[in-house]
Formats: C-alpha cells, sequence, structure tokens
C-alpha cells in the first residue's frame, strides 16, 4: 500500500476473507514472511497458467489449473496481511512489488488460457485488456486522491477467483463441445469465446462507468478557472 494511501474493499466475501487471512497469518512459521508469500502467489499464477496450456493433453489439467488459483490466492491475499499483522509493512514497496506482480500474473494466466484448446488466444487477449484498462484507472485513483479501490459493485480478486475455478468446472464437464463454433456478427468464434466475451463486457461496462463517475467528481472538486 503506498504512503498515504487507504484501501476501499466491500467485496462480497471481504468480511470472513479478512478475518480468515488474519487468523493464518498470526499462525505462519516465523521463517515465512511477506516476500515469501508474494513468490508463493506468483508460482501459483504459473501453476494456473500452465495448467492451461497442459489441456492440450488432457482436459484434468483444469483441475491443476484451479489448484494454481488457490496458491496464488494464498500468497497474493496473504503477503500484506501478514506484514500488517506483525507490524512490519513497507507501504511504498510493498506496493511496487505487489501489482508488478499482479500484472505479470494476469499476463501468465491468460497466455496460458489463450494456448489452450477451450478458448481463442485472441478473445483472452480482450480480458487482458480490460483487465489492464481497470487496474490503470485505479493506479490513477490512488494517485490523484490516495484511495485505492480494491473491489468493484461487491466484485473483487477473490470472487474473480473463484468464478474462474466455477468457470474451469463448466469447462471440462462440457468439454465435448470444444469444437463447437458458432458465428457472430460475422466472426467465427469458439463455443467458450461466448463466456469469455461475456467477461469482457462486464469489465469494459465496469470500467465505463466507473470512469464516467469519477469524471464528474474530478470535475467538481478541479473546476475551469475563469
Amino acid at each position: 500500500m503506498a504512503k498515504g494511501e487507504f484501501r476501499i474493499q466491500k467485496s462480497i466475501l471481504a468480511g470472513p476473507e479478512k478475518k480468515a487471512l488474519t487468523w493464518i497469518a498470526a499462525h505462519l512459521p516465523r521463517w515465512i514472511n511477506p516476500d515469501s508469500l508474494t513468490t508463493i502467489g506468483f508460482i501459483g499464477s504459473l501453476l494456473a497458467g500452465a495448467g492451461y496450456f497442459l489441456t492440450n493433453y488432457g482436459k484434468g489439467f483444469l483441475w491443476l489449473s484451479s489448484l494454481g488459483f488457490i496458491i496464488n490466492w494464498f500468497g497474493d491475499s496473504l503477503d500484506g496481511t501478514l506484514a500488517r499483522v506483525r507490524k512490519i509493512e513497507r507501504p511504498v514497496y510493498g506496493f511496487y512489488i505487489d501489482h508488478n506482480m499482479d500484472a505479470l500474473t494476469a499476463l501468465v494466466i491468460c497466455i496460458g488460457a489463450g494456448l489452450s484448446p477451450y478458448v481463442s488466444f485472441s478473445a483472452v487477449m480482450l480480458i487482458l485488456a480490460g483487465y489492464y484498462l481497470l487496474s490503470i484507472f485505479t493506479y490513477i485513483n490512488v494517485y490523484l486522491n490516495e484511495k485505492f479501490v480494491i473491489s468493484y459493485y461487491g466484485f473483487g480478486p477473490t470472487e474473480l477467483r473463484l468464478a474462474i475455478i466455477i468457470l474451469n468446472g463448466v469447462f471440462f464437464f462440457l468439454s465435448n463441445d470444444i469444437n463447437r463454433s458458432i458465428t457472430l456478427l460475422g466472426i467465427k468464434m469458439k463455443y467458450f469465446d461466448i463466456f469469455v466475451v461475456g467477461v469482457f463486457l462486464i469489465l469494459m461496462t465496469l470500467y465505463i462507468y466507473s470512469f464516467l463517475a469519477e469524471k464528474r467528481n474530478y470535475e467538481k472538486s478541479d473546476p475551469p478557472q475563469n
């Protein structure tokens, strides 16, 4: 968390998740530190991406991908919590490392998913673009008003991971339709690309709505000079 910034976390699972993370952090061995957890989180993202790629050899690797998301949640969610519980926060360093790793995590997972047989690479890149737009929007607001919004309309990183794990299950049980394709607006798409495009549209809706809402706020706080 950057100096002077405060977090706004109002996701659906925020309450119970915070209690669970605080309990886990208080019981972790002393040799585990926040950097260790950051590394564990990134290893989880590598497993998630690798699991998607390995589905070219068997759909069972979707469970490896889901395990990767769980490991990623454990490391990524706990590193900051552990620092706060042990009172060893490094706000500037932590903000720098955490959000660079978030960007790399999204890239690794999306590349892995794009190389799987389930969705088109171009469709997955739409999700990556939408995620990066929301991230840039968030970081701009951290700089301008020192507010770090972690969730949007009850949906945050943990809810996103859970939704993807559920989607992995859908892919696993409906994989007989893997080669089906449809033509939408003259574009031939894989059957499961519909899910991906739907996620992209949700991300873009969130981005545009939030952008316009904050634009009105900044217009009021920084009016034209006469």
